[in-house]
């Protein structure tokens, strides 16, 4: 049978999420790095497969095509059943839905401290023209807006102030009074609702905020991390430095 394929790069965090997930299945993959800062997942072969125009992208063995990184890990956790990565009951699931959800709609924030790295040192060097041919390119809208504000208009302090803020409160505060007695974000197991914040936190604890992530800050945040840290999947996954890489 063919093996499993999956197109993603090392910092993306959507992708950082699934290799987390086939980790934990323990499940092997073909891997395909896309060059971002070239615009490789813009081009016509990969649109052809996600006209989206984001990584991570999964080939299942027979071929077939899936994308978006929460779609992605909860048809892996259906398929391959062990060990479980979602809560037994309905309602769990819904939970851990919605917190994914949530995560996702903070990515805007992230972006504005993990673009600064790589993405505008070759953006900024773009003509007026190369500009709008890479644009043009670019399917999602708010992706264009990114782009041109790495190129053209570098985000402020006040704006890196402000998602800063955002990702303490939105994400950290609401980490620290959701996690309950098991230690994890939803019922009383590990659960992709946890994998799906892992990229996030992983980023504030590096550069972002990391006097945020203390036992004295936010008690139950650290202890969590410091248990994904010591999952073997976490190594398995490479999670790494973001910056410097």
């Amino acid at each position: 049978m063919a093996s499993l394929t999956l197109f993603h790069g090392w910092r993306s965090s959507a992708s950082r999420r699934v290799r987390l997930c086939l980790a934990e299945k323990g499940l092997a993959f073909e891997s395909k790095v896309v060059d971002l800062v070239k615009g490789e997942h813009h081009s016509p072969e990969f649109l052809k497969l996600n006209p989206n125009g984001v990584i991570p992208l999964l080939i299942l063995q027979d071929g077939r095509v899936l994308y978006e990184s929460g779609t992605i890990c909860e048809y892996v956790d259906e398929t391959w059943p062990d060990p479980p990565l979602r809560p037994a009951n309905a309602y769990g699931r819904a939970e851990m839905r919605n917190w994914i959800r949530h995560v996702d709609g903070l990515i805007g924030n992230l972006i504005i401290f993990n673009w600064a790295h790589g993405m505008a040192q070759v953006a900024q060097k773009w003509t007026d023209a190369e500009l709008a041919e890479r644009l043009a390119r670019v399917p999602s809208k708010e992706r264009r807006e990114a782009w041109l504000r790495t190129a053209r208009k570098p985000y402020t302090e006040e704006e890196r102030a402000e998602a800063r803020d955002k990702l303490k409160t939105a994400l950290l505060d609401r980490m620290e009074a959701a996690i309950g007695p098991s230690g994890w974000l939803v019922g009383d197991r590990y659960s992709l609702a946890d994998i799906g914040a892992v990229p996030f936190v992983k980023r504030i604890d590096e550069e972002i905020a990391p006097d945020e992530m203390t036992r004295a800050r936010h008690p139950k945040v650290a202890a969590w991390w410091a248990a994904i840290q010591a999952r073997p999947a976490f190594a398995t996954a490479r999670i790494e430095a973001f910056t410097g890489a």
